[in-house]
């Protein structure tokens, strides 16, 4: 989840548990507003704020909230608009059930959540999707590993033929639903960052799509998400 928030810390973590519990402990009974995310989707609902003692806090939460808890063992809170400061809240999972709805909390501090910030909804890709990326008059082979219509996360095995800042064309070669169909999409992109390590390097891309483009990518995007909330709603842990 480190990815989705920022830490942050006002004294010390402990005297920042202290004062998030004090505040819980006046708030039971009270809804929160929960984030986690399953393959890149958001899983967002309501809590219900049921009993904190021993600084671990209670909540009823909604089924698929405590399926990604449980993977993620960790929970993002918004910030109450009761809340005597202004950061979100992370906490760590000590117990779940998915059963029964509820979770159980500890190890609290402040975060910052900026996933928020992202202008387009990102997918995780569980089937490879290949892309071709044209570098003078190279084509190189690369994989997506997450996308949204904005731009995407390659895996490529030759990164220092890309820098940050290139303009690139590429080809995105994506299956329809059963694997069985390729449609090939054309787009131009600039490199944005190379990441990872010499062993699993990345490529983060921006992409910069005609209409068309973008319609068919548009199209994928909301066939892959349809797909992530599927697997959630009959996954069983």
């Amino acid at each position: 989840m480190i990815q989705y928030f920022d830490k942050v810390i006002r004294g010390t973590q402990h005297e920042d548990a202290l004062v998030i519990n004090q505040f819980l402990k006046e708030m039971v009974g009270s809804r929160f507003s929960f984030l986690n995310y399953y393959k890149e989707i958001p899983v967002s609902y309501d809590a219900t704020l049921l009993n904190v003692e021993n600084e671990m806090a209670e909540f009823e939460v909604h089924e698929y909230q405590a399926k990604v808890i449980n993977m993620e063992r960790k929970a993002l809170i918004y910030s109450h608009e009761k809340s005597p400061f202004r950061e979100d809240i992370i906490g760590e999972a000590f117990y779940v059930n998915i059963n029964r709805k509820k979770v159980i909390l500890c190890k609290f501090g402040y975060a910052k959540i900026r996933s928020d910030m992202r202008r387009f909804v990102r997918v995780k890709l569980d089937r490879p999707v290949a892309a071709d990326v044209i570098v003078d008059d190279d084509i190189l082979q690369c994989s997506v590993i997450d996308m949204s219509l904005g731009g995407a996360a390659l895996s490529v095995v030759e990164p220092e033929a890309l820098s940050a800042g290139m303009e690139i064309n590429m080809f995105l070669k994506l299956p329809d639903q059963t694997g069985s169909r390729i449609t090939e999409v054309g787009l131009s992109a600039t490199v944005i960052k190379i990441t990872g390590d010499d062993t699993h390097p990345n490529c983060i891309v921006e992409f910069h799509p005609e209409k068309h483009s973008q319609q068919q990518i548009a199209y994928y995007i909301n066939q892959r998400q349809v797909e992530i909330i599927k697997e959630l709603k009959e996954l069983t842990i």
